[in-house]
């Protein structure tokens, strides 16, 4: 019995078969050479896209616990500081128990360089009593005392000397920063005595002034010694007065004295971590080992290690990290559409090489076949030939990927990179393997169940997203949303290529009613397939749609933001533009003047508010509203265009000589009047019989709906509140520039009232939100996403046409023998192949619109905004109609350059003895 014998036609031994493999891919250079280039560009992209969400989500982490501050972004411990003991004791056990607090921190995070802050502070501040201090408002100014072990190596004395001593009764010398010195009239000399009413009083002599080394360094950014560098000048709005609030250092010895001067002292340990080396994949795990940290063993192990019993660890880390991980998984799903789009266009682009590749090896493969060659031993070889032209590129692709994007995560972006190359290397053996298997009949109702089933799918998908909505944060990307526009899309172009044959014929027949035939051949031969088959390709449509829908949908999406990001700026600011004076102070003419010119401004209004208008009814106190005076039609406007408390200017209509003032009120107001009448007391004592004509939920001047407001028409207040005549607040609509503005509010009012007063602009509070990395990263994302799949789509026509070229070049050198004429060979290729490449487009926008009225109602913007904002896509026309007539020139561009090049070849390029194309 003899074994199963080997063609050494079709299985070379060891050592030749790269010789084989070496021969095929000279035979097809230029194939060889693009094959390389569509893997290289598809494995780039795969490895840079997911590096990319990893560097986006990283940064939009740091810039978003960098927005916190180091207060919120510490380790902070504080425990009631020891008594009985001397100063030296107090020093030593703050630093054994940074010691222990600092060792423990970690593993996965780590301290930031600006080192801990911790030492003694004082409760409470004493007021100053002394000759030659500031007094704004007659009020003293409050001096507060700490004690900072290493403020040596974080300030420079200016003058005089640090601190030291003071530990038994007697002055307590204290250290000053210049600033606040100033701001509060001491100097070095300076003895300042401090009042208070239940403790004996305490004298402190200021011995020397300090400045910071850094003053934006984050070692003073805790509340404790937030008024060390530079004075706090307060301000009580009730009482109408200000005064300073400063703070004074004192050295070792006097630390036993805090609790005298602040009714008890308190230890404090601020440990900032270094949010710049957290990693967003590691939120989770260092999450946890802080939580452990401030209540948990960790905490447990630290107290028994510094002895401390009373210590109390907090952190508002956790409830950062969980924020942090909420806005980026809300934006996770919008962010992978564009993606998902290329992913599935980048598919059928291989499929379709596949398939070209296949059409031009079919012959060659079938023969292998012929002379004994096993099934199995061919793809063996059509793998090996793939693997030298595929892992090179691939591998050098993935490289260039980690080399010019660096992210801490390599895996997903390998991982994509090794799908893809894997998917690369298997799509022509798979063709290959189909061409080789038994032919079998054609199965129409095979075709039309798996058609049917996308399309179960599609509604299944489209529904279950309307039911539930988007994921909601803390579960992760949401595949079904990513899913749905793919899946619309991909239904799309199964109709469309079930719909465009018989309008093609349609077409035809009417062409054919025509005097000549170039249009009629054209036609005809669309409804038939470009290469002569049964019905055109699927895939060119649905790479088409693929892109349109994903480039249409992200373009809603961003236009969607952009438009509700203007509005939420207006609603927060309470129109285009808002200039505010602080309280007691008016907004002059010539300023209102001036203001009302400036370019850009449509229409703008003065407003005048009563903080303290008392509105009266059954009870006899009464309660305390903020009235709104303005010009009922002007203030209509700017209300309906910020969005806030839209009303109707007829319901403040002036009625009757006796008649009451009709009023907005706000919401909580609403069982306030009685008989359907209230009294109103503004400013001067006036008071006023009104009547609700109708609620309002927040006003451009007080945007809070919490907040008790009535809208009063000017008409009814003039000649009556003087104060009336001068707004404090100024409204416009129109594109006004916040820095011009704030140049004319300095130019129309004094240095101190132009600091506190205040002045915003929509197009900046938009600009500031729009600054946020997060939203940045899914924006170039998206356009990023956007041309990769425009280029894919456009490649999948070019793949199409090559396809179809060599059997309509030589229809056209047949035609041409029967007098066709070149220009009409160029009218022929033109009619046979735009009806479907640029029904695709078209047919993309169309499902690019259903994808956004399906499924925009169930997608919430508003972490992308970056402010809350009703969920749901605006379904504007314009960003779909830009990227599907986009698309469709550039396929129209490469169709014509097809028509150009094949209908002018010559006869005898093309028909050849013996050829059967």
């Amino acid at each position: 019995m003899t074994g199963p014998t080997t063609d050494p036609r079709t299985t070379a031994p060891r050592g030749r078969g790269a010789g084989w493999v070496r021969t095929r891919l000279r035979a097809a250079p230029l194939a060889t050479l693009l094959s390389a280039v569509l893997v290289f560009v598809c494995v780039l992209l795969a490895t840079a896209l997911p590096r990319a969400l990893d560097r986006g989500a990283d940064r939009a982490l740091h810039a978003y616990l960098a927005e916190q501050g180091p207060e919120r972004t510490s380790l902070t411990a504080t425990a009631p500081t020891g008594q009985g003991r001397t100063g030296g004791d107090l020093a030593a056990s703050l630093d054994h128990v940074l010691a222990a607090l600092t060792a423990a921190v970690g593993p996965g995070y780590r301290l930031a360089d600006s080192g801990p802050v911790y030492g003694v502070r004082a409760k409470d501040a004493r007021p100053l009593a002394g000759p030659g201090l500031a007094r704004p408002s007659d009020v003293a100014p409050n001096l507060g005392l700490l004690h900072l072990p290493r403020i040596a190596s974080h300030a420079r004395l200016a003058e005089g000397r640090w601190p030291s001593g003071g530990s038994g009764g007697g002055t307590l010398p204290v250290a000053l920063s210049k600033s606040a010195a100033d701001s509060i009239g001491a100097k070095v000399g300076s003895v300042l005595e401090g009042s208070s009413g239940i403790a004996p009083p305490m004298s402190v002599e200021v011995v020397g002034l300090f400045a910071p080394a850094d003053p934006a360094d984050a070692y003073w950014s805790d509340t404790a010694s937030s008024c060390l560098v530079r004075a706090c000048l307060k301000w009580d709005e009730k009482h109408e007065k200000s005064w300073w609030d400063a703070a004074a250092l004192v050295g070792p010895e006097g630390i036993e004295r805090l609790a005298g001067w602040g009714t008890r002292a308190t230890d404090f340990w601020r440990l900032p971590v270094d949010t710049g080396a957290l990693r967003t994949d590691r939120l989770p795990e260092v999450g946890g080992r802080i939580a452990s940290y401030v209540a948990g063993p960790t905490a447990t192990r630290l107290v028994a290690e510094t002895g401390r019993g009373d210590i109390l660890i907090a952190s508002e880390l956790p409830k950062l990290f969980a924020a942090a991980e909420a806005r980026r998984q809300a934006a996770a799903p919008l962010a992978a559409i564009g993606p998902a789009g290329v992913g599935g266009v980048a598919l059928v682009v291989f499929c379709l090489a596949a398939g070209l590749t296949g059409d031009r090896r079919e012959a060659e493969l079938a023969l292998l076949l012929a002379r004994g060659g096993s099934r199995a031993g061919v793809l063996r070889r059509l793998l090996g030939e793939g693997a030298v032209t595929v892992l090179p590129a691939a591998v050098l692709a993935a490289a260039l990927g980690v080399l010019l994007l660096p992210a801490p995560r390599p895996a997903p972006g390998l991982l994509a990179a090794g799908a893809v190359a894997l998917a690369a290397l298997l799509a022509f053996p798979v063709r290959a393997c189909v061409l080789l298997s038994a032919r079998r009949a054609a199965a129409p109702r095979r075709r039309l169940v798996a058609e049917l089933l996308v399309l179960a799918a599609t509604a299944a998908a489209v529904a279950e997203v309307r039911r539930r909505g988007v994921a909601p944060a803390g579960t992760g990307l949401d595949p079904l949303l990513v899913a749905a526009p793919l899946l619309i899309a991909l239904s799309g172009g199964l109709l469309l290529a079930r719909i465009q044959p018989p309008l093609a014929r349609l077409a035809a027949r009417a062409a054919g009613r025509g005097r000549g035939l170039t249009g009629f051949l054209g036609l005809a031969r669309a409804a038939r397939g470009n290469a002569g088959g049964a019905r055109p390709s699927v895939l060119p449509l649905v790479a088409l749609l693929l892109a349109v829908t994903t480039g249409g949908f992200g373009s809603a999406v961003l236009a969607s933001v952009d438009g509700a990001r203007l509005q939420a700026a207006r609603g927060d600011v309470g129109g285009d533009a808002h200039v505010a004076t602080p309280l007691g102070e008016a907004l002059t003419p010539e300023f209102l003047r001036a203001a009302g010119e400036l370019p850009g401004v449509r229409t703008s209004l003065g407003v005048w508010t009563d903080r303290d208008a008392l509105l009266t009814a059954d009870d006899p106190t009464g309660t305390h509203v903020r009235a709104v005076v303005a010009d009922p039609a002007a203030y209509a406007e700017l209300s309906d265009a910020a969005g806030r408390g839209r009303f109707d200017p007829a319901r403040l209509a002036r009625g009757g000589a006796d008649a009451a003032v009709p009023v907005l009120i706000s919401k909580n107001l609403s069982g306030k009047d009685a008989g359907g009448e209230f009294r109103l007391r503004v400013a001067g004592g006036v008071e006023l019989r009104a009547r609700p004509a109708g609620p309002v939920e927040g006003t451009p001047a007080e945007p809070s709906a919490e907040a008790a407001v009535v809208v009063v028409p000017d008409w009814a207040v003039a000649g009556r509140v003087p104060q009336a005549a001068h707004p404090n607040h100024w409204f416009a609509l129109g594109a006004v520039d916040e820095d011009r503005l704030r140049e004319l509010v300095r130019g129309h009012a004094p240095a101190s009232v132009a600091e506190r007063t205040f002045v915003r602009t929509s197009a900046g509070v938009s600009a500031r939100l729009a600054g946020d990395p997060l939203q940045e990263a899914a924006g170039q994302l998206f356009w990023t996403s956007l041309a990769a799949a425009a280029g894919f789509a456009l490649l999948s026509v070019l793949l199409t046409l090559v396809r179809a070229a060599p059997e309509r070049a030589a229809l056209l050198a047949r035609l041409r023998t029967m007098g066709l004429r070149p220009r009409q060979g160029v009218v022929l290729v033109l009619t046979e192949s735009l009806p479907q490449v640029l029904a695709a487009p078209l047919g993309g926008a169309v499902t690019a619109v259903a994808a956004i009225a399906l499924l925009g109602p169930a997608v919430d913007l508003s972490t992308l905004v970056g402010a809350t904002v009703p969920a749901g896509l605006g379904l504007g026309l314009r960003p779909v109609l830009v990227q599907a007539l986009g698309l469709a020139g550039l396929v129209a561009a490469a169709v014509l350059a097809e028509a150009a090049v094949n209908g002018r070849r010559q006869i005898t390029t093309e028909l050849r003895a013996g050829d059967r194309r």
